[in-house]
């Protein structure tokens, strides 16, 4: 039987972990202590598990005497006799919008040290086409003194990771696999087998695996783009774009994406990593680059309009009380990676607003640590706000008398369209 270690214990490693410790032992490692920590006890702040079955697998390591079973640590030599390596750690832009490597050479380099013969790497950061083999390899190589294909083997398996959704789950969205040579991609291919009812499909190879997960994104990100400038346009003819699109939908193959703020992990990301790899070649990606452009012009935009409702109503500007519902970047989810909610507030804030957020699903204290912006912990209901927007649908807030928020005049701008038309001024 194999021993796995997974290293990085986010929102894609510690499902990933939990499910080969049913059939593995599983060491998981992350280089946090306070999430190694938390772990330990039980607690998953990314809420992709729950503790009932975080103990269980835990549990089943002390009973099998790790034949099978969970643990987690941040100490390298925890994983010194494992079999495999699965890396899933980060793998963000930085402020240039270019591919930020820092983990994962980081993750590449600390498993090169603990290499031994016959060991398998796969990867399934988000990565361009190439990274695999052009960039991580060569760091495993030095690191190890061992060859590619000779004493070592690595794969490719883009993690398809939905965070919040409790449908569509690891287990449950079929696998891409590959590997560096036909018998390893076979391996692997198996290897996942184990746990994913959905099914795999084994890539011709290591570089179109990285092509199909980066291709997944940016192509939602380009869709999601065409009805965000949409949105742009209605605004100026002066029709609501929820109206245009019910309408339109009635065509049997129209695809109805909805307007909104474009952040995460992954859409937001993704895009820059395949545009990257395009200028390396000489090609300048058009559709691609344009798409981001658009996405990230939005937060820009609800922050004007918000403001040139305001002065339509004869709001004065400002220090006038502002609260956004929502920061994260998906509805009843706590992770606010890359949420573009931050760029509204600080759009606002420029504009002289008083700006105030509110999340039901994330810690405010996290919030304000990883953004500097503030956070409230609890809704204040002795408060009314000149303005208020609903950036982010959490069931919550679909619920919420938003008319128990206002002044005698404020303005109501919802980003998601999911409060009733009589209580808003406007729908992106």
């Amino acid at each position: 039987m194999k021993k796995i270690a997974v290293i990085g214990q986010g929102y894609v490693g510690l499902p990933l972990a939990l499910e080969f410790s049913k059939h593995h032992s599983v060491i998981g490692f992350d280089v946090n202590e306070v999430r190694v920590r938390e772990l330990n006890s039980g607690i998953d702040r990314t809420n992709e598990v729950d503790s009932k079955e975080l103990f269980n697998v835990i549990a089943l390591a002390k009973e099998t005497n790790f034949n099978k079973g969970y643990r987690v640590s941040c100490e390298v030599e925890e994983i010194y006799e494992a079999d495999i390596y699965i890396v899933t750690v980060p793998t963000p832009i930085d402020r240039f919008n270019a591919p930020d490597l820092t983990f994962l050479f980081q993750a590449s380099a600390m498993i090169g040290k603990v290499l031994t013969p016959g060991n398998i790497v796969i990867y399934e950061s988000t990565v361009y086409p190439g990274c695999t083999e052009e960039d991580c390899v060569p760091v495993l190589e030095k690191n190890s003194g061992l060859k590619l294909n000779i004493d070592f083997f690595v794969g490719y398996s883009p993690e398809r990771i939905v965070p919040g959704d409790k449908i569509n789950t690891l287990t449950t969205i079929k696998k891409v696999t590959s590997g560096s040579t036909p018998e390893v991609a076979e391996e692997i291919d198996q290897l996942y087998k184990n746990i994913i009812t959905a099914g795999t499909f084994k890539a011709a190879s290591i570089k179109v695996a990285e092509a199909s997960k980066a291709i997944e994104n940016a192509q939602r990100d380009v869709n999601i783009s065409f009805v965000n400038e949409l949105a742009l346009i209605f605004d100026r003819i002066g029709i609501d774009t929820h109206d245009v699109l019910d309408a339109a939908a009635t065509k049997f193959n129209f695809l109805k994406y909805k307007p909104g703020l474009v952040g995460g992990h992954c859409i937001s990301v993704d895009p820059y990593y395949l545009a990257h790899k395009a200028v390396q070649l000489g090609y300048h990606p058009n559709v691609i680059l344009s798409g981001r452009r658009v996405n990230d012009s939005v937060a820009e935009f609800v922050a004007s309009k918000v403001v040139k409702l305001m002065i339509a109503k004869d709001i004065h500007i400002k220090s006038a009380n502002t609260l956004i519902l929502g920061v994260t970047f998906k509805e009843n989810c706590p992770d606010i990676r890359n949420s573009k909610v931050i760029d509204v507030f600080w759009q606002l804030k420029e504009y002289g607003l008083n700006v105030e957020i509110f999340d039901p699903c994330v810690e405010a204290e996290f919030v304000n640590q990883e953004h500097n912006v503030t956070c409230l912990s609890v809704l204040p209901t002795d408060k009314k706000y000149n303005a208020i927007i609903i950036a982010v649908a959490h069931d919550e807030f679909l619920a919420l008398d938003i008319s128990s928020l206002k002044q005698e005049k404020s303005v109501v701008f919802d980003l998601k369209g999911g409060i009733d038309r009589q209580y808003v001024d406007a729908r992106l």
